[in-house]
């Protein structure tokens, strides 16, 4: 059997028994399952133990939750005008991953500066779990039917109810699956940022500022062919101006940062060592006079 178009589900929902759980809900927990045991799996091999790993991950994903949600309905309010109920349902789709990452990176920082750990070995670490949850969730826009690109007739092309489409396109049937194109570009991030790691000495802060690079540039061109309705700015969809803007934030930082932004106070992190002077005892005993035997020549008798 040729493979001539992708099919989408016919519904949003699993059932398994009694259960009916919305698909997009649950393929975003998954990616963040995943994600949180490669953080903990890469955190843990710097020293650190499992406890602060999983305290770092849950902060961050209630925070990245959060800013994904605000980042979405901020960037494409136009679609709850009117309708702001909507704006929290998070479960029908809409979570803006620039969003979510800027949000939880702020909580890290917090963390890590409350328990005096270098930021920049938590950001490493997160590095390639960040691209694996990604490509992970991205599987809930196959079940919402959303998020497609441009129509085609390419042999991976997407099949599109007609109540998903756009109006304009109410007479194609198939369209560029984006879903599966940044599903596949991040799982390719994760293995270039786990090779580079073992492979390479980076200066800290160094691989997260590549992933942020990686991933902002698969998504400028993923974002050029996507036909979903999106606040423009001059014409230009608005995410395609946030990847521009990280794109050269982050070729900034690779090329002329420190490599030490948001290290912790070397002061705070490890003890000064004693100098010799303070190995030295307090209180010395005091040296024993030391008595000289009389040779016989000295000795003289007494009347």
């Amino acid at each position: 059997m040729i493979l001539t178009s992708i099919p989408s589900p016919g519904s949003s929902s699993l059932e398994i028994g009694s259960l009916d759980l919305r698909a997009y809900g649950l393929m975003i927990a998954l990616g963040v399952l995943a994600a949180a045991w490669l953080f903990a799996r890469r955190f843990t091999q710097q020293g650190y133990s499992p406890e602060l790993a999983s305290s770092i991950t849950v902060w961050a994903v209630i925070a990245g939750l959060i800013g994904s949600r605000i980042y979405h309905v901020i960037t494409d309010w136009k679609s709850y005008e009117g309708n702001w109920g909507e704006a929290w349902q998070i479960w029908e789709g809409g979570l803006g991953i620039p969003g979510g990452v800027i949000a939880g990176v702020a909580v890290a920082a917090v963390l890590a500066r409350q328990r005096n750990v270098p930021f920049s070995h938590i950001a490493d670490a997160a590095a390639p779990a960040l691209p694996l949850a990604q490509a992970i969730g991205r599987w809930g826009n196959w079940f919402n039917q959303e998020l497609y690109g441009r129509p085609t007739d390419l042999p991976w092309a997407l099949e599109i109810d007609p109540e998903h489409r756009r109006f304009q396109y109410l007479d194609d049937d198939t369209f560029h699956p984006t879903f599966l194109y940044e599903c596949i570009w991040n799982l390719a991030l994760v293995g270039v940022l786990l090779w580079v790691s073992k492979r390479f000495t980076l200066k800290p802060g160094r691989l997260f500022g590549l992933y942020v690079l990686g991933y902002s540039l698969g998504r400028l061109w993923i974002e050029t062919i996507r036909v979903d309705f999106a606040s423009e700015l001059g014409g230009v969809r608005v995410n395609i101006w946030v990847m521009l803007a990280l794109i050269a934030g982050s070729v900034a930082y690779l090329l002329w940062g420190r490599g030490d932004v948001g290290e912790a106070d070397p002061d705070e992190t490890a003890p000064d060592e004693p100098s010799s002077d303070e190995l030295a005892p307090e209180d010395p005993e005091p040296e024993q006079p030391v008595h000289e035997v009389p040779s016989a020549e000295n000795i003289t008798s007494t009347p």
